[in-house]
């Protein structure tokens, strides 16, 4: 007979559950999950001072630690799954960029098996089904309008691992493609769009739940032309994704989207590429070149920005000490709402009893001091 699981308690910290922050709180692990209870003689890591947050849950990301989710072997993306776990993220869904759809479909076949391995949480189709007016870092040769019989067959490449599928809805075959994304349980995200505020209502209307990376990558606000930006935060059926890097947005614009949504129709995202804890340098997204100094990538031709090379501890951090966002709704945009949207939130995404013991060891300045995944430390505080 087996015997029992090892269990563990975490002490002292103050707690971030669903219901709120705990202060002395517990954390009891029994195995690979965290438990209501502990036997009374179980031996306790005392945490006083520091936070416990539930693991953080990326679902866009390319890539990380010099290694791509798009164009890399199993071996690479493993690599880039361990880079942006020892920064906190224990739950990824692995975003494609656009490429000719064999690429696509092999590159589909080969995450589809890291999901159904548990490496991955799912896929994330960004491109080719974008507008060539608001491209950003994707190859306009391989740009095609979102034909329904295309996108089902990303989404059959992916052997049921498709979690979402970026597109312009405004071009011809989008809000059909939307109707099949929504009928086939995949999230039909608006991004990379030169839409009105008008074709952005259709395409919700149509199923469209999510805002790829908000403000990028899509026309300016305006008060005579409020374009999608104020269409995706006004409809409480949208989830914004947020890239909260300093870079991407100004503090302001974060704000405004913050507010206006809600901490429970915000997920902040990544959208990292291969230097995400790595280094500046230059490096391939795709079939473009990307240079990357000080942190901020560019595409070498153009100079538009390529991704990120953000990781989501520091954009906790920057949430609570720059943003001043409160510690609670910053959990819900990190963990919570992104695994609620890839449908993991059953296991993933809150400290809960019977979920994995999936979390975050922060100090009191909110630098990430420890990593668990399912009741292995990746980083030992």
């Amino acid at each position: 007979m087996a015997g029992r699981a090892a269990s563990k308690v975490l002490s002292g910290a103050r707690v971030v559950l669903p219901t709120g922050t705990v202060e002395n709180g517990r954390v009891i692990i029994e195995g690979t999950r965290i438990a209501g209870a502990a036997p009374a003689d179980t031996p306790a890591l005392d945490l006083s001072g520091h936070w416990i947050v539930p693991g953080f849950v990326d679902m866009h990301v390319h890539g990380g630690g010099g290694a791509s989710f798009t164009s890399g072997t199993a071996e690479d993306v493993l690599k880039g799954v361990q880079t942006h776990r020892e920064h906190g993220t224990t739950t990824i869904a692995a975003s494609t960029v656009t490429g000719e759809m064999d690429v696509l479909t092999r590159q589909a076949a080969l995450l589809s098996e890291l999901v159904q391995q548990g490496d991955l949480a799912g896929i994330h189709f960004e491109g080719p089904f974008i507008s060539p007016c608001r491209k950003g870092a994707h190859s306009e040769d391989l740009l095609r309008d979102p034909d329904p019989a295309e996108v089902r067959k990303l989404i059959d490449a992916a052997h049921g691992t498709a979690k979402m599928v970026t597109l312009a809805t405004e071009l011809p075959g989008g809000i059909d493609s939307v109707r099949l994304l929504a009928e086939h349980g995949v999230i039909a995200a608006i991004g990379h769009t030169d839409a009105t505020y008008e074709q952005t209502i259709e395409a919700i209307d149509a199923g469209a739940t999510v805002a790829t990376h908000l403000y990028n990558a899509m026309p300016a606000l305006g008060h005579r032309t409020p374009g999608p930006i104020a269409a995706l935060l006004e409809d409480e059926r949208v989830t914004v994704e947020l890239i909260n890097d300093g870079t991407h947005l100004h503090p302001a614009a974060l704000e405004l989207a913050y507010h206006r949504a809600g901490s429970a129709r915000v997920a902040f995202i990544t959208d990292a590429m291969d230097a995400a804890g790595f280094g500046d340098g230059t490096y391939l997204l795709g079939p473009l070149e990307v240079e990357v100094k000080d942190g901020v990538a560019r595409l070498a031709e153009g100079g538009s920005i390529a991704g990120s090379t953000l990781t989501l501890d520091t954009a906790f951090k920057r949430a609570v000490t720059v943003d001043r966002l409160p510690v609670e709704d910053v959990v819900r945009s990190v963990s919570a709402n992104p695994a609620r949207l890839l449908g993991v939130d059953d296991r993933v995404g809150s400290l809960e009893p019977g979920k994995d013991a999936d979390l975050v060891v922060l100090d009191a300045d909110f630098t990430l001091k420890g990593v668990m995944r399912k009741g292995a430390w990746v980083i030992e505080p």
